[in-house]
């Protein structure tokens, strides 16, 4: 194992982070695509929007260009024909409702010479915010916020979104025909479904306003008048599979998750660890952290499924159902944990972090922990199960010093999660050998989950 732990882990995150990176994997799709008659029209939404619109402005071999992207604050990034805008994530604001409305007025009215850019990535679904008629951007932000705190996932949020919106859930799409719409997306969704994608702008919509009622009942939304009564109509219903307006449009995924957890893997693998890949997870941070634990165990004790040294990866985006009035996003929330469910457990270091390098709302992209970070925890008076009650993550590792930092990195592929196994201290020590039990904790009982176990 390296003399620094943190070093390999931090390396493995760049590496994922940068594979995600539009200067590095836009210009490759860019030049597949055949410069049109008319019009170059540039628009797209998300927290990778700024960078895919300069690394456009780089390579397009094509003419000239027009349009503008919204961002998140501080997400943006030098262009000179491309406008960028910068707007609230994850709650929308006026300037992002601004944003939506213009990028809507921009691909109207065009023929079928013109072709319409489409720059997607995750985080457009609230940057790229237009109340659909007769809701407000404040009862919509009451929605949002409510859906943030419940626990829901990104699919759920998202189908809500959709039946909000006067520009998701394939309406942008139709405001652009009969011009060529081509969409370039970075996948932050677990599964790469092209229609949670910041909620599909230009992809059909497979959900259905009943599906959005369902989740504000699922997770018991207190949704204002006003939206349960638009959600309620017909006329709210997204564009669906096999609509016309689509016959012009292509969506391509130009980077997703599995594709940064595979750079990731080859520096753990030339490091001298066996990657282990997940891939892309969902459910509650807490409860995924349990999962990891149980399984770096089962390799720590067992070296089932491998032999250590082992590098177990993961991506995807988990929830946090909000019960305290801490500090945190998901990651750290995981982190603490896993940091917990090991209490000290074998010389196991770990990292997690958004790829966008936001966690949350707050200023880390994530932290890292190390196999003495629950005896330094103690050492210090850091009550670390008081903090995770109280949904506190951030503030445990803020404690530790072991934040992990990045500012905004311009593109976002989700979660990123690593954790390293060593190589046993001495080539003697016993390891069991006998079949694992069914009732042999919860180690064995994930690997068996897995489909990984004996």
């Amino acid at each position: 194992m390296p003399a620094d732990p943190r070093q390999l882990l931090r390396a493995m995150f760049d590496a994922a982070v940068g594979a995600a990176h539009p200067s590095v994997c836009l210009p490759q799709h860019l030049e597949k695509i055949a410069p049109p008659k008319g019009r170059t029209i540039v628009i797209g939404a998300g927290k990778a929007a700024a960078s895919m619109a300069a690394a456009v402005e780089a390579s397009w071999k094509g003419g000239l260009l027009e349009g503008l992207v919204v961002t998140r604050y501080e997400h943006g990034a030098q262009t000179s024909q491309i406008e960028v805008i910068e707007a609230s994530h994850p709650v929308p604001d006026a300037a992002g409702r601004e944003a939506a409305k213009r990028i809507l007025e921009k691909v109207q009215g065009l023929s079928e010479d013109d072709l319409v850019l489409a720059l997607i990535s995750g985080g457009g679904s609230a940057l790229m915010a237009l109340p659909a008629e007769g809701v407000t951007l404040e009862e919509k932000q009451a929605v949002n916020k409510a859906l943030l705190k419940s626990g829901a996932n990104i699919s759920e949020m998202n189908c809500v979104r959709k039946h909000l919106s006067a520009i998701k859930g394939g309406r942008l799409a139709r405001a652009a025909a009969p011009a060529r719409v081509v969409a370039l997306m970075i996948s932050d969704v677990p599964n790469d479904d092209l229609s949670v994608i910041a909620s599909g702008p230009t992809v059909p919509d497979r959900t259905t306003r009943h599906d959005a009622l369902a989740v504000i009942a699922k997770y018991g939304i207190s949704a204002p008048e006003a939206v349960i009564r638009h959600l309620s109509s017909d006329a709210c219903e997204t564009p669906k599979p096999g609509d016309r307006i689509f016959e012009r449009v292509e969506n391509i995924l130009i980077a997703t998750p599995q594709g940064s957890l595979d750079a990731a893997a080859a520096v753990a693998r030339e490091a001298g660890f066996t990657p282990c890949i997940l891939g892309d997870l969902e459910g509650e941070s807490r409860d995924v952290a349990l999962v990891h634990a149980g399984i770096a165990k089962q390799i720590a004790l067992h070296g089932q499924p491998f032999e250590p040294p082992v590098a177990i990866i993961s991506g995807g985006e988990t929830t946090v159902t909000v019960r305290g009035d801490g500090k945190g996003g998901r990651d750290a929330e995981f982190l603490l944990g896993f940091t917990l469910a090991l209490e000290g457990f074998g010389d196991i270091s770990a990292i997690a972090c958004d790829t966008d390098g936001i966690d949350g709302v707050e200023t880390n992209a994530g932290a890292v922990m190390t196999a003495d970070s629950f005896a330094r925890a103690q050492a210090k008076g850091v009550d670390l199960k008081a903090l995770f009650a109280n949904n506190d993550a951030f503030t445990a590792f803020e404690a530790l010093g072991d934040l992990v930092v990045t500012g905004p990195t311009r593109t976002n592929v989700n979660d990123f999660r690593a954790i390293l196994v060593p190589r046993r201290a001495r080539a003697d020590e016993p390891r069991a050998t006998a079949p694992v039990d069914k009732n042999d904790g919860l180690g064995g009982q994930v690997l068996r989950w897995l489909g990984l176990g004996k």
